[in-house]
């Protein structure tokens, strides 16, 4: 375990292979909310030495996809810090004095075989129906280092472990864990299973974060902790993200998407990190909406969860319209002008709150727009055989709809709740969808809108007559 009293450092650590997903995103997100938590550092590492699968532009997406969420780091490649630099294929220099000392204790060695003597030790494990361990193999004598050959890390003492993980508890693993592995390469970048525990001893990291899978291979990292004489920082694994069956780890083919997508998509920031907070961990209450500085507030390691987490994108389509109603009607506006850009500002004050109760995200008003909003601003055609209620005549949906069409022309149309008590006693009267049906369709043209009451307060005065006298023209 770390000192306790120790500063907290947290760190993320992606490698530019490709897209952020919600796993790497999520990982992100507790390491960067436990070091607030706790006035501590977060630092964004990348780990860029695999370079035959970095993808372009992989770490200026990282930093994109960080950014969009309001995950800001304290020290990264972007603004330097105190453990400058912060890609990995700038610290090769670092991993040499390390790997030397390693040597210098007998525990490092250049590998001396080739790739296909090794594959040959490793067919010949399988036939014998054996774990391939590269140990087994360990030349007698070792030859001299020179760079150019895959350096390999001795283990000192073949023996079992049992370590503490913050989430999981008491873990162990048995020797056969244990093996050789490769600490640098043949092109002289270091393996992931060494550098990182460099960097994070040379950065101060405290607490790591990260996903099952690398459970398996914590015992090499023990072993490498120890001879190198390292306290190893605290860890915390991470529960799995299960895809739609809740049954497998999410994968791309189970819905594992670019974490851009959902910004393109129209979801907003807070609503995703509310989220992604919720993906094994929960606060401990009954809240369910959290903003991300009540999530960091409340943030604890003890509340991280074992199992798995499903990825339940009504639950964020849920957490994202909560999300879009705290939001101003300010910032609403703005938002959804970008939509209906050619309707009239004053409409859309009056129609705002219609729209948000008809979308999840902003975007979705592209979808419904035509059927749901377009009326407003284009005089809909009606069908006269379809203002009549029920078994009622044309003449009796003309009645009605003179006395409404009074009623409207003096009255206050200020709100919805005036239009509604001006209306409505005579519809109690008359008949409710004798009344509010013809008004309905009059207004929209159409079988099912919104109420009437909000049809007329949007539409005004001068509008909501000019449509009722269209209508009384085919009536009469």
């Amino acid at each position: 375990m770390s000192d306790t009293n120790k500063k907290v450092v947290t760190r993320f650590a992606p490698s530019p292979t490709g897209f952020m997903h919600v796993g790497g995103v999520r990982t992100a997100l507790y390491a960067w909310a436990w070091a607030k938590k706790n006035d501590g550092t977060f630092i964004l590492r990348i780990e860029d030495t695999d370079k035959a699968r970095e993808v372009e532009g992989s770490i200026a997406h990282i930093m994109e996809s960080l950014k969009w969420l309001g995950i800001e780091w304290d020290q990264g490649p972007d603004i330097g810090g105190s453990h400058a630099p912060y890609l990995q294929s700038e610290r090769l220099e670092s991993y040499k004095k390390y790997a030397n000392i390693l040597i210098e204790k007998g525990l490092a060695y250049p590998d001396p075989y080739t790739k296909e003597e090794i594959e040959s030790f490793r067919k010949n494990a399988e036939d014998e129906k054996k774990v391939f361990l590269f140990r087994d193999h360990r030349p007698e004598k070792f030859g001299v280092w020179n760079g150019t050959q895959p350096l390999r890390f001795k283990v000192p003492v073949v023996k079992s472990y049992t370590w503490m993980d913050e989430v999981r508890g008491e873990l162990s693993a048995g020797p056969e864990a244990l093996d050789d592995f490769i600490l640098i390469k043949s092109d002289g970048y270091p393996t992931y299973n060494f550098a990182h525990i460099i960097d994070d001893l040379e950065m101060g990291v405290t607490h790591i974060m990260r996903a099952d899978e690398f459970i398996a291979s914590t015992p090499k990292f023990l072993s490498l902790y120890e001879a190198l004489e390292i306290i190893p920082p605290v860890l915390v694994t991470l529960p799995p993200i299960l895809g739609k069956e809740g049954t497998k780890k999410l994968g791309k083919r189970d819905g594992a998407k670019d974490i851009l997508e959902y910004r393109n998509d129209g979801f907003l920031a807070d609503a995703m990190v509310n989220f992604l907070a919720f993906l094994g961990w929960n606060p401990g209450d009954e809240r369910d909406v959290m903003t991300p500085l009540e999530i960091i507030e409340s943030f604890d390691i003890s509340r991280i969860h074992k199992s798995g987490a499903m990825l339940d994108e009504e639950k964020l389509l849920w957490l994202n319209k909560e999300h879009l109603k705290r939001q101003s009607d300010e910032v609403k506006l703005n938002e959804v002008k970008k939509h209906l850009p050619d309707y009239p500002e004053d409409l859309l004050k009056r129609l705002l709150p219609s729209i948000i109760d008809r979308i999840s995200v902003y975007s979705q008003i592209d979808h419904i727009e035509s059927t749901e909003f377009r009326f407003f601003i284009d005089s809909p055609e009606v069908d006269i055989e379809k203002i009549i209620w029920k078994d009622e005549t044309k003449d009796q949906a003309a009645i009605h709809l003179e006395e409404v069409k009074r009623l409207i022309e003096s009255g206050d149309l200020s709100s919805v709740e005036n239009v509604n008590k001006l209306i409505m006693p005579y519809a109690e009267v008359q008949g409710k969808g004798s009344v509010l049906w013809p008004l309905r369709y009059s207004l929209s043209g159409q079988e099912k809108s919104i109420d009437p009451f909000t049809l007329v307060y949007i539409l005004g005065k001068e509008e909501s007559i000019k449509r009722i006298e269209k209508v009384l023209e085919k009536l009469t």
